[in-house]
Order: structure tokens, then sequence, then C-alpha cells
């Protein structure tokens, strides 16, 4: 999976570079001026989401295209749990993301200033994100994990499961739609969902304080199904994006 998303990452940049290329050749055909030796930012945003709180240096070659270079980060959680066969575990996220998204807007030249402002996102982000994990005996005598029952070796002590889960590394493609009005000449909003491939993270976890009830199986065993389970888990190979912010263009 790892290879397949820097396959893809590498795609989507040199599909941005060839969208660079020719957004130029329809600047010089449509009357537009463009240098290709600008690369003073025309635009920043300020923006908050699932991947954390950041912002963005906005570069705009035409009414068509325009690059977005960014950063998110912190530990903004857009879930609190995450559910594995049933056993729920809390969720705690470091997020640590760099992007380069180039925005295509196919009705940027519109009269209507509302079709103007919707965009199609594609790009890499490099992510290198940290989840948390933990799973404890709360109310209840025992630990759910995998569909089987564990108790604490010692009654009167915590148990119960943590580690990891992570995205360490990683160059993954990048789609989302968007939609960024202007409020006046300078000042403009913008709200975007889409979704980074990633592959499925690497995941690590261990048991402390317990034991298995009669008729489980071994607490470790049950903790390695755990973690195969997550690595290997279609839903986690999909890193989902969703952020609003302010931009400010001179």
């Amino acid at each position: 999976m790892k290879t397949l998303s820097t396959i893809l990452a590498v795609s989507v940049l040199t599909a941005i570079a060839g969208t660079a290329i020719a957004a130029d050749d329809a600047v010089v055909q449509d009357g537009y001026s463009f240098d290709r030796n600008q690369l003073i930012p025309t635009g920043v945003r300020a923006e908050v989401g699932t991947t954390g709180y950041g912002g963005a240096l906005l570069w705009t070659a035409n009414p068509y295209v325009g690059l977005a270079l960014g950063y998110n980060g912190g530990d903004i959680s857009w879930t609190d749990d995450v559910s594995v066969n049933g056993t729920k575990y809390d969720l705690d996220m470091e997020n640590n993301n760099v992007y380069l998204n180039a925005e295509l807007r196919p009705w940027g030249a519109s009269e209507n200033r509302w079709a103007q402002a919707l965009y199609m996102a594609v790009g890499v982000g490099y992510l290198d994100n940290d989840y948390d994990l933990e799973k404890r005996i709360g109310g209840g005598n025992t630990l759910s994990i995998n569909g089987n029952d564990y108790q604490r070796v010692d009654a009167g002590q915590p148990g119960g499961v943590r580690g990891q889960m992570s995205y360490e590394n990683d160059i993954a493609p990048y789609v989302g739609l968007g939609f960024a009005p202007k409020i006046n000449k300078n000042w403009g909003v913008f709200g975007e969902v889409g979704a980074y491939y990633t592959g499925n993270p690497s995941v690590n976890l261990q048991q402390y304080n317990l034991q298995a009830v009669t008729g489980s199986p071994d607490i470790d065993q049950a903790i390695r199904d755990e973690e195969n389970k997550i690595r290997n888990d279609n839903k986690y190979e999909w890193l989902p994006v969703g952020k609003v912010g302010v931009s400010y263009h001179w």
C-alpha cells in the first residue's frame, strides 16, 4: 500500500506540473499576463479542520488555476474514538502535515461570483501523524477485545490496552472539493472537503494488567489480532479532510 501511495503521489505531482504549463498557455491565449518567474505569493489563508490548524501561501496563475502550499498541525481531533471489531479505543491525535495542491476553477472567468468560487483541489501531502489509542476497564469488571473478555490481573490496579497508530513520513495523494467566495477585493472565506490516500497505518498495541477469563484466547494473541485488523482494514487507507478558513489576497 505504501508503494501504491507513492506512485499515486508522483502521478499527482506530474499532473500538477502539466496543469501549470497548460495554464500558462491558456493565459496567453485568453489575454492574461503571467510571469513564469513570479514566485511571490498572491495571497495567504488561515485554516482549521480535521487535520489540525495552520495556513497556506497562495499563488494565482490565472482565473482557472491556483496553487496552495500549506501546513496543518496540532492535536485537533476529528473523532474521539476508533472502533475495531466492536472494541472502541479513545483516540488522541497529533497532526503534522505539509501539502501542495493545485486548485482548478472550471468557471473561474464566469460573471457569476458563486460559480467562480467553486474549485477542485488535486495535490500531495507529507503526513507525519501520530494517534494515541487507549481502552481501559471502566465501571465493569472486564474488557472486550476481538469479541472476547479479559479481566484485571490485580483487581486493585487499572487495566487496559494502549498504543499508537501512525501515518509516518508518508507522501500521500489528495483530492478535494472546495468553495472560496470573496467577501471583498482582498478578503475571502473558504471551505474544503477531501481525502488523502495513505495506505494502512503502522500500529502498535500493548496490554497492561490484563488476563484472559475462562474460555477466552491468550491476551497477547488477542492484541496481535487487534493490531492486524487495524493495519488491514480498508477504511484506514483514507484520511478524511474537512477544513474552513479565511483568506487575504493582495
